[in-house]
């Protein structure tokens, strides 16, 4: 699980991942937490496009389906929601779709701030409006900073 720690739904949602990973959850250091904090570092400072780190995405076939779907879109890119389930040959799935981006629990690395309305607005991101828009806002930047060179 990567979240905003401000979101008011964090306690819950650690409670239903211990319940579908039939797991207690710990703040503890581990190689891939490493690795998630260094990725993230370096997006952040706008050297990495991809995230390698291994990631466990607890959750049914069709919202696992959607979520490696979302680890296509390429960097600095966007979708929308029907070209995200035309893509993954389920146009009238559009809303099905949505619902599993919004089940998302691994935010950033799973990409679904990268997927807008199909009329281009920013629409339905967990971790709020103003965090999707400058998510996007920062890769544009590093998108055109790397033409640039």
């Amino acid at each position: 699980m990567l979240e905003f720690a401000d979101r008011p739904e964090l306690g819950m949602e650690l409670q239903q991942l211990e319940r579908r990973l039939q797991a207690n959850i710990s703040v503890a250091k581990h190689a891939h937490i490493e690795q998630c904090e260094e990725e993230l570092a370096a997006y952040f400072n706008g050297s990495r496009k991809i995230f390698t780190v291994p990631l466990v995405m607890p959750g049914t076939e069709f919202q696992q389906l959607v979520w490696r779907q979302l680890q296509e879109i390429p960097y600095g890119s966007t979708r929308t929601y029907k070209q995200q389930a035309k893509a993954l040959d389920r146009l009238k799935a559009i809303r099905a779709v949505a619902g599993a981006n919004g089940s998302n629990k691994i935010a950033i690395m799973i990409p679904c701030h990268r997927v807008i309305g199909t009329n281009g607005a920013l629409t339905g991101y967990a971790g709020g409006l103003q965090r999707k828009q400058w998510l996007l806002a920062h890769e544009q930047g590093h998108v055109q900073m790397n033409i640039a060179w």
